[in-house]
């Protein structure tokens, strides 16, 4: 029978970190290092995400409206649907690699600094 329990330590039990009350995780939402995680956040996914939303709501719009424009040959059988198609899937990967690059660079370690803080008690 297995089970997912580790194998004791030799130095003895091991500690976990402590388990941070209602009270301290209320008292890290109002601090204003917290505050500035999630503008940091909000400010970079909003309009991202908005400027996504739109990019393919066109790509849609000019689907259905625009066939003359859509059905345009840029060479050999390649039209512009097909290029404006390709260019939602690039603009997709572009996108989830900025934000990594972001969350890497701004979000991960204000939230690790929270997160030490509260595991820590300091």
């Amino acid at each position: 029978m297995a089970t997912d329990a580790l194998p004791p330590s030799k130095d003895g039990p091991a500690t976990s970190p402590a388990t941070p009350s209602a009270e301290d995780f209320i008292e890290v939402q109002e601090s204003a290092e917290f505050g500035e995680l999630r503008r940091s956040y909000r400010s970079f996914a909003f309009p991202l995400t908005i400027a996504f939303i739109a990019w393919y709501l066109l790509y849609v719009l000019l689907s259905n409206y625009a066939d003359g424009f859509m059905g345009t040959k840029l060479f050999g059988n390649i039209n512009v649907a097909f290029v404006l198609g390709l260019a939602q899937f690039l603009t997709t990967f572009l996108i989830a690699w900025w934000y990594a690059r972001h969350a890497a660079a701004k979000l991960d370690p204000k939230a690790e600094a929270i997160k030490s803080r509260m595991e820590g008690g300091a």
